[in-house]
């Protein structure tokens, strides 16, 4: 389904009330019964059942009647939630396009309240059936169920606490600002994703950096595990910045030593046959690394003093697939709709314009499916409807086009819808 927060505009309170009703009941029903949503949400007579045939009709919510009847959340649902709380707070006024798609993710560029740009990350493991997740990822500990919202959620958890440790000490990541269900607000980069790149001024000097940057992850206790061309961010001074968090573990993990051989690996054969470049001196060794290392820097360790556990990262004892393409609080049960109906009580929201954006760059790691470049943005120019260049845009289905010419990139400039 495709994000239109446009929809955004026209939502009414209770529409919006019942959304969040629903995401509290879809705590311990799978379905949740009109009954249960109603007391938690608590409209007026018949608000509820005229608030979900509205969401039904903008595919926020799907009905169920197979076994009993009820509803549950969608996936674009629960990124109306998501964008509207980050609204609430005053990090996101606007929407723009679509900047990345992946197998677990979508990014979307979106303007701050001061118009500036940043990326927002929305998680959406299972869109492609990963029926191996559970077992791969590390994010369920024990459970016996789970939902596929929920294991989003949890990953852009594990995401904003890692991305946020590594940029307070230093290490070149995206900035990260907000973190609400299952999105992830970061700052925009202004690079190209190694994968696209065809030739380098100084590839020994980008080659050196990612190692450096491989091994100084390890010596602080972390293993990316996806550590790979596609992850990894070039700007025009061949400064890297690298990408994509979810899957990192610690290097007391059980296959932290195979995991950084094999990033290191990725790395090393990239540049060997993409770029022709091969170093002098063999990939850096994890025991070698961690010989130098200071335990008292452990990164790993302050990520588990934090809140996110190290065994969550123990739990992990299967192989994690490298995703070319990707991109803590855990919601409590409570069956009661009283205990449960306070907690909807965010801010209104506010009122929406058109605008538009200028094209943003992504990772093509294959012709017929744009990889998940999170923070790749190339120089976006945008305007507000009442500027002189809404007169020249026609409207091409849902999205505004700009008849005036493209950026370098090549992109059509698409609508951004302020929040």
């Amino acid at each position: 389904m495709k994000l239109d927060a446009n929809s955004l505009r026209y939502m009414s309170k209770e529409e919006y009330r019942t959304l969040q009703a629903l995401e509290l009941g879809q705590r311990n029903h799978e379905i949740v019964p009109v009954p249960l949503i109603d007391g938690i949400a608590k409209l007026r007579h018949g608000g509820v059942v005229n608030a979900l045939r509205g969401l039904m009709r903008q595919k926020l919510v799907h009905h169920d009647n197979q076994k009993y009847d009820g509803y549950r959340l969608t996936s674009l649902g629960y990124d109306f939630l998501a964008l509207k709380a980050l609204v609430n707070r005053g990090a996101v006024s606007a929407v723009g396009r679509q900047i990345g798609v992946g197998k677990e993710s979508d990014v979307f560029e979106v303007l701050d309240t001061k118009g500036e740009a940043q990326a927002v990350k929305l998680h959406r493991l299972g869109r492609t059936s990963f029926r191996a997740v559970k077992a791969k990822r590390d994010y369920l500990q024990h459970r016996t169920s789970f939902s596929w919202l929920y294991l989003s959620r949890l990953a852009a958890a594990k995401e904003y606490a890692f991305m946020k440790a590594l940029h307070e000490n230093g290490f070149p990541v995206p900035r990260p600002l907000e973190h609400n269900r299952h999105a992830v607000l970061m700052s925009l980069i202004d690079a190209t994703p190694l994968c696209q790149v065809q030739a380098l001024q100084d590839v020994g000097r980008v080659y050196n950096q990612t190692m450096v940057l491989l091994t100084s992850l390890a010596k602080r206790g972390l293993v990316h595990c996806d550590f790979n061309e596609f992850n990894i961010l070039v700007d025009e001074a061949c400064n890297i910045t690298l990408i994509d968090f979810p899957q990192m573990v610690s290097t007391a993990h059980v296959n932290a030593e195979e995991l950084f051989d094999r990033d290191a690996e990725s790395v090393r054969r990239f540049f060997g046959s993409k770029l022709g470049y091969v170093s002098p001196a063999d990939p850096p060794g994890f025991k070698a690394t961690l010989a130098s290392a200071n335990q008292a820097d452990a990164l790993d360790i302050k990520l588990s003093a934090s809140g996110f556990k190290q065994g969550d990262q123990d739990a992990l004892d299967v192989y994690m697939k490298p995703q070319q393409v990707h991109c803590t609080s855990t919601p409590s049960a409570s069956s009661s709709a009283s205990s449960v109906s306070d907690s909807i009580d965010e801010d209104e929201g506010r009122s929406l314009t058109t605008g538009h954006v200028g094209s943003a760059q992504v990772c093509d790691n294959n012709p017929d499916s744009p990889a998940i470049g999170a923070v790749v943005a190339g120089p976006a120019a945008w305007t507000q409807s009442g500027d002189d260049t809404s007169k020249h845009t026609s409207m091409e289905g849902n999205e505004i086009y700009d008849d005036t010419p493209t950026s370098s990139y090549g992109s059509r400039s698409h609508a951004v819808q302020c929040l």
